[in-house]
């Protein structure tokens, strides 16, 4: 079977191919919906692949791992469940198969994946030793065991499965069509039918909102609603009670000195002429150019007029040339030497970098010093205070919480206790804006199944303020009022309407403008519409005012001239359209093109050809009893993400 698989020839290739085919029809006609039979051997196996048990822990593992990652809606939890479990299953039967046919995975080729998956195992192609390698894997949760072992298997999944690819062909006629559908172009004009320009003639009554909501009132129901309290506490009203004073601050700075170090720095201007990116015959020109400047400054001219009307330096010369304060090692050596070795107000020579010419001028100079407490105490004082006050903040709010957890009729008391705000909101629901928090996702989901006297857990809210809510009350979902709904109804018949008008009207244009043989353009000034054209795209562009070509495939297969239509796109606009020019594919171009054409069918082939070689071996398999999926606890564990 190993032998089968390397084949190359075409004849094996058939043959593999006419082998999975059948098993393809087998599974249709005979796999039942589900995953086989065989009752629960144990509680928390969910299946048997060979003498390997897929558990309900690993199924766990890796819903946990998918939820930190936030690789699916909450909501979509059940449904994320199953299909892990279905891949889960898939890829443990594409490896157990491949063991059966004897592809062997040796300890070099594990080790050659490593080095590729995780480089920064080898920095300079060093191994930076077990210790280090399995400190990494602890963060994931794994050992060094278990992630050789899950390489182990992913290679022997690819290597069975780049045998299959390996049987894929792409026919000259394949290629031939393929090379014609990216390169025939067609050139439309159209008329668009949009509902925006139709909505002047929608009215929807009173009479038909009622209407509507009599005949479908099971329909419309009021969703659950909580009423909460809650307790806030803001950085402002707990930074007013927190004083430092000069005794603690002098602490802080004589404990922390090197933090307010000023290393030595001169404060500059300049004028800069550019050299870089220049030729090289213009360099004495702008030398001399830079040459005159200097004496004009050093004359006395005005030092940062000079620069606001000479130097290209884009970040200093509108500001005079400023550069600011540098210190040493911040700008190029020739710059930092001259800038370091003037006195405050001298002007340099012509000083000459990689960048140019420049004239510096030095306004200020600074020594090396730790800056002074007095000048620093503010700044301490506002630091220190903010992570007092964070740090209160946390405890204050965690204190409160544990109260209003076993007291949770006591929250006005318990506020008050802590000095906290309380806030109510009456009746929330999903989508609702709430005080402190608006319309808040998070929020809302912390609230959404607690039960009276549920308490949410410190979270933070806009404003550096950190709430906790209880919940007072719950209103069930019921039936709701026309009152309630009448927005949400008026909303859609509008748009069913609209969509009727649109239908109606694009169907009129496109039986009008075939009846006059493909007139377009009278068709649409007599209704009272536009006709627009696009660019010529292929069927892999896009139709510009329309959208992707494949909104108008029909265009490449009609005569120039031909209307079809109308085509759905946008907003739900109807296009109505005209093929006005058909470029032809140059098929002389097809010889340049056939190695990528070859390779995106083969792609293309493979992806589908392995897709159904692994349903097929898992098909097998459950057939000869080798997988075995306990349904009951599948559907126990799918079960527990319901919600």
């Amino acid at each position: 079977m190993f032998d089968l698989f390397r084949s190359r020839a075409k004849a094996v290739r058939y043959l593999l191919g006419a082998l999975l085919l059948m098993v393809a029809l087998s599974m249709v006609v005979t796999l039942i919906p589900g995953y086989g039979t065989g009752g629960s051997r144990q509680d928390n196996v969910v299946a048997e692949i060979g003498k390997e048990a897929l558990t309900v822990h690993d199924v766990q593992q890796q819903m946990q791992s998918a939820m930190r990652s936030r690789s699916f809606p909450a909501a979509m939890a059940s449904f994320y469940a199953q299909q892990l479990v279905d891949e889960m299953i898939s890829a443990r039967s594409l490896v157990y198969e491949a063991k059966r046919l004897g592809i062997q995975i040796t300890d070099e080729d594990v080790a050659r994946a490593l080095r590729m998956s995780i480089p920064q195992l080898f920095p300079n192609g060093q191994f930076v030793g077990a210790d280090a390698y399995a400190a990494m894997l602890q963060q994931q949760g794994l050992t060094i065991p278990e992630f050789d072992n899950q390489l182990r298997e992913q290679l022997l999944m690819s290597r069975l499965s780049n045998l299959v690819a390996d049987t894929v062909v792409a026919t000259p006629d394949e290629v031939a069509q393929e090379f014609k559908h990216r390169n025939e172009k067609v050139k439309l004009s159209y008329v668009e039918v949009s509902p925006a320009k139709l909505k002047d003639q929608v009215n929807i009554t009173p009479e038909m909102v009622k209407g509507y909501f009599e005949t479908n009132r099971a329909e419309f129901r009021a969703p659950e609603k909580r009423s909460i309290a809650m307790l806030v506490i803001d950085e402002a009203s707990v930074g007013r009670k927190i004083a430092l004073s000069d005794a603690d601050l002098r602490k802080i700075y004589d404990a922390n000195k090197d933090v307010f170090r000023v290393p030595e720095r001169v404060h500059v201007r300049h004028v800069l002429l550019k050299t870089s990116g220049k030729p090289k015959e213009d360099v004495p020109k702008i030398k001399a150019r830079a040459e005159e400047l200097l004496k004009e400054v050093k004359a006395g001219g005005n030092f940062a007029e000079i620069a606001k009307k000479n130097s290209e330096d884009p970040g200093s010369a509108a500001k005079g040339g400023d550069l600011g304060w540098i210190v040493r090692d911040q700008t190029v050596k020739a710059f930092e030497n001259a800038a370091f070795t003037l006195k405050p107000n001298e002007i340099s020579d012509l000083i000459t970098t990689e960048y140019g010419f420049h004239v510096i001028q030095v306004l200020e100079k600074e020594p090396a010093h730790v800056r002074p407490f007095e000048e620093v105490k503010e700044q301490i004082a506002t630091e220190r205070k903010r992570q007092q006050v964070f740090d209160t903040m946390q405890r204050v709010a965690d204190q409160a919480h544990d109260d209003l957890v076993k007291h949770p009729q006591e929250a006005a008391e318990i506020a008050a206790r802590y000095d906290m705000t309380i806030e109510k909101a009456d009746r929330v629901g999903r989508g609702d804006r709430v005080p402190e928090f608006g319309n808040n996702p998070d929020f809302n989901d912390a609230i959404a199944g607690l039960v009276r006297g549920g308490v949410t857990p410190v979270m933070q809210a806009p404003g550096n303020k950190l709430a906790i809510a209880v919940v007072s009350d719950i209103f069930p979902e019921r039936p709701a009022e026309l009152a309630e709904v009448e927005p949400r109804i008026r909303q859609r018949l509008t748009a069913q309407r609209l969509t009727d008008l649109v239908n109606q009207r694009s169907a009129e244009v496109a039986e009008k403008a075939k009846a006059s043989g493909g007139d377009l353009k009278k068709v649409a000034q007599q209704m009272g519409l536009e006709v627009k054209g696009t660019q010529e795209f292929g069927a892999d562009g896009a139709a510009d005012g329309i959208g992707p070509a494949g909104v108008v495939a029909e265009g490449f297969q009609l005569p120039v001239g031909s209307v079809f239509g109308p085509v759905t796109a946008g907003q739900d606009s109807r296009f109505v359209c005209k093929v006005d020019t058909r470029t032809q594919a140059d098929m002389s171009l097809l010889p340049a093109q056939r190695a990528d054409i070859q390779a995106a069918i083969k792609g293309r082939k493979s992806r589908d050809r392995v897709q159904l070689f692994m349903d097929s071996i898992r098909t097998a398999l459950i057939r000869e009893g080798k997988v075995k999926v306990h349904k009951d606890v599948l559907e126990r564990v799918v079960a527990g993400y319901h919600g």
